[in-house]
């Protein structure tokens, strides 16, 4: 008797950046025509399991090849090569309102990828798995160096590329939910940007709220940046998301210190007090309370807070000032602010100035507020501390799963178009050639 081949699982790279796609994940050795599940699953740095999972059905040789076949269902469908990577979700029975966050960036994410029989929606772990392996997703390349910062009274992580430089900066504002996110940073380290995450909401070297963040305090950052010995000091962008984008947008015009190469503004709005500080924009932001919404599930959103768009000049920043290229990134579902609206808003206001030539708009359907790096998990809702009480809320983000991922991949690669664009391609010969 002919002795059966065992079960072959395939993937590769097994071990790569995080916005790197895989090149092979292939089944071998099984029966022809017979049905399979592919299951996906990892630990993220909080202790909580994710998961994926697609049905497949071998071909005539018995073989699966997931860049090619058709993923008849699960938890995405189609023919996705990365399907099991960007639909992971937590696992039945997980604590509610999760969100995927990189913590440690130091160390990979691993995922197991299994093989199981039949079409399988349940129950994993009682289970035995046909074919395992494990495979390593890095948001940091090797030589990428991370440095504390806390000159100035910053708090802040320098993520710097591997070699002396010196190379383009940028400084990495996030969100209103505070702390000092570096997966973002640390990607873009991995490919060539001496990147700047800053934590302004609650920054432990100033007593850790925003009472006493000024626009120095940026200033400070930018600064940080700017002399730096292994940055272009003329090739520093920016980078906001949500209430770090409308911070990042006011600096950008208004500041006499923050003068940016380019500007990347991810589901973010310029409505804001003219010159404000952040205390005071937040407390223009709280006037509008009463326009909070909830959802069937009693979710927060808060999109119609700075709506509707002011034709006050002193309530919103003046983008015709703007001097750099300024990319939008919109999700047509954001749940959470008024990311569409704003970006419409601010390209009449780029035309009438006449520098309308210095924007360029992505804007995704089914795409909500969080535009992640690609292949990062979909979060439509997840708990969320807000305020200075820092109450805890669940709040609804938007978006829905595929057309969301597929925007972040987009996204991602055309923000990197953009920046290399912007901070490493140059025809100006003002510019020192160690920086180009």
């Amino acid at each position: 008797m002919a002795k059966t081949s065992p079960p072959l699982l395939s993937v590769q790279p097994s071990r790569g950046l995080l916005d790197e796609r895989l090149t092979v994940l292939v089944v071998r050795n099984m029966s022809p025509v017979q049905h399979l599940t592919l299951h996906s699953l990892l630990q993220s740095d909080d202790g909580d399991y994710w998961e994926a999972f697609g049905h497949y059905t071998s071909d005539a040789r018995g073989d699966v090849n997931v860049l090619r076949d058709v993923c008849l269902g699960g938890t995405y469908d189609g023919v996705e090569p990365m399907g099991l990577i960007w639909s992971l979700r937590p696992v039945p029975g997980s604590r509610t309102g999760l969100r995927f966050r990189k913590q440690h960036v130091q160390k990979p994410t691993e995922i197991t990828i299994s093989l199981y029989k039949h079409h399988v929606s349940e129950g994993f772990k009682e289970q035995a798995a046909l074919a395992s392996v494990v495979i390593e997703r890095w948001y940091l390349a090797p030589g990428v160096q991370r440095v504390d910062v806390t000159e100035g009274g910053l708090t802040a992580a320098l993520f710097l590329p591997p070699g002396p430089g010196p190379f383009p900066g940028l400084l990495d504002l996030w969100g209103g939910g505070g702390g000092l996110p570096e997966y973002r940073s640390s990607l873009l380290a991995s490919h060539g940007y001496a990147s700047l995450t800053l934590d302004y909401m609650t920054p432990k070297t100033i007593g850790g709220t925003t009472a006493h963040v000024g626009n120095d305090y940026f200033e400070t950052a930018f600064t940080f940046l700017k002399e730096h010995p292994q940055v272009c000091s003329d090739r520093i962008a920016m980078m906001g998301l949500s209430f770090g984008a409308s911070v990042m947008l006011g600096l950008s015009v208004y500041s006499t210190v923050i003068k940016p190469r380019c500007l990347v503004s991810v589901s973010g709005s310029h409505v804001q007090p003219v010159r404000g500080t952040l205390s005071e924009i937040l407390h223009e932001i709280n006037k509008n309370a009463k326009n909070t919404r909830y959802d069937e599930e009693n979710r927060l959103i808060w999109h119609d807070l700075l709506l509707p768009i002011p034709t006050d000049p002193a309530k919103k920043v003046d983008v015709g000032q703007l001097q750099c290229p300024l990319l939008l990134l919109v999700g047509e579902d954001d749940q959470n602010w008024p990311s569409a609206e704003s970006a419409e808003d601010m390209k009449e206001m780029m035309e009438r100035a006449g520098n309308s030539h210095l924007l360029t708009i992505l804007s995704y359907p089914g795409t909500g507020h969080l535009i992640e790096p690609p292949y990062s998990p979909h979060t439509r809702y997840s708990n969320f501390i807000a305020g200075a009480q820092r109450k805890k809320v669940v709040a609804l983000w938007g978006g829905e799963t595929t057309p969301h991922s597929h925007a972040q991949e987009d996204a991602w690669n055309k923000t990197l178009h953009f920046l290399e664009e912007n901070l490493y391609r140059s025809t100006d010969t003002s510019v020192p050639s160690s920086c180009l």
